[in-house]
């Protein structure tokens, strides 16, 4: 039974069957964004082996989330009940110089359309993860989720790092159309 933390905290943590904080995903119509890149196969591998077998993961080809139409079809056509938003705008330090203003404003209005949708359509949870992009320059090692606000993201890769601090902030204050949709943002 794969089971995820409903505590509304960046850590889930150990939990416990029975527990009321406990969302059993076998039984939910998942979807996780780049279900297929680097991050998103292990999730989905995760989710296939404890059980869960609605899992749909979207093609750029099929469902371009830069796009509100394509957002909303998403929705209406697989309707799910948990999403886990792994997808970003990405290329290293080189495309993130070269490309600035596409990188900041893709990666922001993703996040904010997937978000918004998911509130419309009584999504139950939404998890997100961050970016070391997040992070400032002079963050303290290692990494720790408070220090994350301390400053600005770092200059080279603030165009990633902005727009998931946006989607974190905004999941935290989002309720769902249908009650309070959880959020879990790990950053």
């Amino acid at each position: 039974m794969l089971t995820v933390g409903s505590n509304g905290t960046r850590d889930a943590g150990p939990v416990r069957p029975g527990s009321e904080q406990v969302m059993e995903l076998s039984k939910k119509r998942v979807l996780v964004t780049d279900g297929a890149g680097f991050l998103g196969r292990h999730v989905v591998r995760s989710l296939q082996a404890s059980g869960c077998g609605d899992i749909f993961v979207p093609r750029k080809a099929q469902y371009d989330m830069i796009h509100e139409a394509a957002v909303e079809r998403l929705y209406r056509n697989e309707r799910p009940e948990v999403v886990i938003h792994l997808a970003a705008i990405v290329g290293g330090i080189g495309a993130n110089q070269a490309h600035p203003g596409q990188f900041a404003y893709e990666n922001l209005i993703m996040g904010a359309m997937l978000l918004e949708y998911a509130r419309q359509n009584g999504v139950e949870k939404f998890v997100t993860i961050g970016t070391i992009c997040s992070y400032p320059k002079l963050a303290p090692i290692p990494f720790r989720e408070e220090n994350c606000g301390m400053a600005i993201p770092r200059k080279l890769t603030h165009r990633t790092g902005w727009p998931r601090r946006c989607c974190s902030f905004r999941g935290k204050h989002t309720g769902s159309s249908k009650g309070q949709m959880l959020f879990i943002s790990y950053l």
